[in-house]
């Protein structure tokens, strides 16, 4: 209860001077002269002014508010290792009990590392979580606040906190802790597939430098080289780079005895393998409507290198020229299908027929080269069914269909088949999906028998138009007709001939991403997202290994034709494992090398400087000499209430500030000269000076 009294004047401070100076003065000069009855005058005078300045009695009635103490609470994984979530558990547990002894504290909890976010799970922001708790507080009213962690904290400031307040800190875990842990020093973002890609790392231990390791090193999990460390010393590594797109280089070493965990064994360095420029040879057996049409096409791409023949000048074609007069070039038949053709990614015959430009015995290399590996495409036209086709040459071993002989001059549009709805290089073609396609007409299909591979385009009579097969290593395609150029013209409004192009020439260049059985997968935040791309139609769950080893069942569901997608909800950082049927892949999830794993060393050194800089502490919950007070296996503070001015810790105690600050409840108002009481001792007053000067 507050006592105060408040003046409430019933004239304003102008008319009351005006009505009360002169006669205060009138009285002082009576008391000057000592003139008879001038005390009795001033003491009626001070009355009247008292009941004009109207004085109030005012009791107040305050309820004292409780100062705010955080608990924060670190949950982030490295929390889990050892007997460290068990401390945490018990400390919490003791600290609540014994907080709430304290009527004047309000006690908030807060738990960090344990946020859907990626980036709060791969760091111990603690002192985020406490700016949350106290975003609401006056600063006169921050009690303080504890830490239960490890005193690994990502976010601790080098001096004092925002606030004024004792901080103190907890720190789990034990004081001669032993880990060991690999890290990459330099590790490039891209390579060129095929070729050696120079890195660093380094292994880092406790107990010292000098330790030789053995680090096994893999590539997309398959394990390439097994190399030799010394512990401290940064290593030098080579590793080549075996796929365009995302490649996923892990380092492991061994786990110690006696070492915390091998959560930190293993460093991941993701490369984007990015192919050196594709060298494609094209070769068009004459000019015609279409041929400019591949050559820009290939052109256009910078990722293609490109040697372009067409065969201007056959051998049948004499005309009696001479030779040094001929402004073409001899067509260098050795050095491009002999000496050079495997250097080459992908050869295209563009309407060509055997005319003799090629010795017979060169066929045999094609096939060859398309056996080992390369890639063949045939663009054909009327010349594929007629005497010169080169299907009547050795090169009949690598072709998917034989021609009939029969040429289909009949208006049609290019349709996808079943197949080619699922398949990477037709699906989702621009223009494909209503039953009438938003593409022009093509006039000519080639006539084939037995076609082999997968036809994913008809054409007129539902005949094939475009045939994919495989032949060995290599891989062969045939587009039978010559009429693709009228998408590239506009005839009709067109086509979208440079992606149906683009995609065919990739397909047989083997990029990843146009393969029709493939298993990917890619961590997006804490979420792991798994894509299958297949030709069939149920290709059943994903099998999903987690950083921990354990296994959980996935359910692939259909989002497109030949495309089926699932996604799993993680709580682990790390690599995981995904495999379906016989494919297999590798994803990792939340930020590469976080920094909660970096490093899992308890420590009281982060945290020292803040707490200090408060006045607070930093102690470890392990059970020691100096702390008698145990709770449940951890030794915990006593906890003492103390001003702002007092020390805030001792040897065996924390302490935490209590407030003044409190809220006016009530209020009870007492008018001093209200009433009957005033007007008496007015009345008094005013007589007592009547009396006087009657007299």
């Amino acid at each position: 209860m507050n006592w105060s009294i408040s003046f409430e004047p019933l004239l304003s401070w102008p008319l009351f001077g005006l009505l009360v100076v002169p006669l205060l003065l009138l009285a002082l000069v009576g008391l000057w002269f000592r003139q008879r009855g001038s005390a009795l005058r001033f003491i009626a005078l001070l009355a009247l002014a008292a009941s004009l300045l109207n004085p109030v009695f005012l009791a107040e009635e305050r309820e004292a508010l409780k100062s705010v103490v955080a608990l924060v609470v670190d949950r982030s994984q490295s929390q889990d290792i050892g007997d460290r979530t068990k401390q945490t558990d018990e400390a919490l547990a003791g600290l609540q009990q014994r907080l709430a002894r304290f009527k004047q504290f309000d006690v908030r909890v807060v738990e960090a590392g344990k946020s859907e976010a990626a980036d709060e799970r791969t760091e111990t922001r603690l002192f985020s979580a406490l700016e949350g708790v106290f975003r609401d507080v006056p600063p006169s009213r921050i009690g303080g606040a504890v830490m239960i962690t490890d005193g690994e904290v990502h976010d601790a400031p080098a001096g004092a906190p925002e606030f004024n307040a004792p901080l103190h800190a907890l720190i789990t875990g034990n004081e001669h802790e032993k880990d060991r842990r690999i890290r990459f020093e330099n590790a490039p973002r891209f390579g060129l597939v095929g070729k050696p890609l120079d890195m660093t790392y380094r292994v880092i231990s406790t107990e010292g430098d000098g330790a030789p390791v053995d680090v096994r090193v893999s590539v997309n999990g398959e394990l390439v080289s097994v190399e030799h460390a010394t512990v401290g010393q940064p290593m030098k590594l080579s590793v080549t780079i075996p796929n365009a797109g995302r490649n996923i280089v892990q380092l492991g070493i061994d786990r110690e005895p006696g070492e915390l965990t091998d959560a930190n064994n293993r460093a991941i360095a993701l490369v984007d393998g990015i192919r050196e420029n594709l060298r494609v040879l094209l070769v068009s057996g004459e000019p015609h409507a279409g041929e400019r049409t591949w050559r820009n096409l290939l052109k256009s791409d910078a990722s293609v290198d490109l040697v372009h023949f067409t065969i201007l000048r056959p051998p049948e074609k004499q005309d009696g020229t001479p030779i040094n007069e001929l402004s073409l070039i001899a067509f260098p038949t050795r050095e491009l299908f002999v000496e050079k053709i495997k250097d080459f990614d992908l050869i295209i015959f563009d309407r060509y027929q055997h005319r003799d430009v090629l010795p017979i015995l060169y066929y045999d290399y094609i096939s060859e080269y398309v056996e080992n590996g390369g890639a063949l495409l045939i663009a054909a036209g009327p010349e594929y069914a007629g005497e010169n086709s080169i299907a009547r040459t050795p090169l009949n071993a690598a072709l998917p269909a034989m021609p009939t002989g029969e040429v289909v001059d009949k208006a049609f549009f290019p349709r996808l088949t079943d197949l080619g709805q699922r398949h990477p290089v037709t699906r989702g073609l621009d223009g494909s999906a209503s039953e009438q396609p938003h593409w022009s007409r093509w006039f000519r299909t080639i006539g084939v028998k037995n076609p082999e591979g997968e036809v994913v385009m008809k054409g007129a009579d539902n005949r094939p138009l475009l045939l994919l097969d495989r032949k060995g290593e290599g891989r062969v395609g045939m587009l039978l007709s010559d009429q693709g150029w009228l998408w590239a013209r506009g005839f009709e409004g067109g086509g979208p001939h440079v992606q149906l192009y683009r995609r065919i020439a990739h397909w047989l260049m083997k990029e990843p991403e146009l393969e029709e059985e493939r298993l990917t997968a890619d961590g997006r935040g804490m979420m792991l997202e798994i894509r299958r791309q297949t030709m069939s139609d149920d290709p059943g769950p994903a099998q999903v290994i987690t950083p921990s080893g354990k296994t959980v069942t996935v359910k692939l569901e259909k989002a497109e034709p030949g495309i089926f997608t699932g996604s799993l909800r993680t709580s682990e950082i790390g690599l995981y494992q995904i495999g379906n049927g016989d494919l297999t892949a590798l994803a990792h999830v939340g930020p590469i090398n976080a920094p909660e794993f970096s490093d899992v060393v308890s420590t009281e050194n982060k945290l020292k400087a803040p707490a200090e800089a408060t006045g607070g502490s930093v102690r470890r919950l392990a059970p020691s000499s100096t702390l008698a007070n145990l709770a449940g296996g951890v030794a915990l503070p006593s906890i003492v209430p103390v001003r702002s001015s007092a020390a805030a810790s001792g040897d065996d105690w924390i302490g935490l500030r209590t407030t003044d600050d409190s809220t006016l409840k009530a209020v009870s108002r007492v008018p001093l000269f209200g009433g009957f009481l005033g007007l008496g001792l007015l009345l008094l007053a005013i007589g007592s000076m009547w009396y006087r000067e009657g007299r």
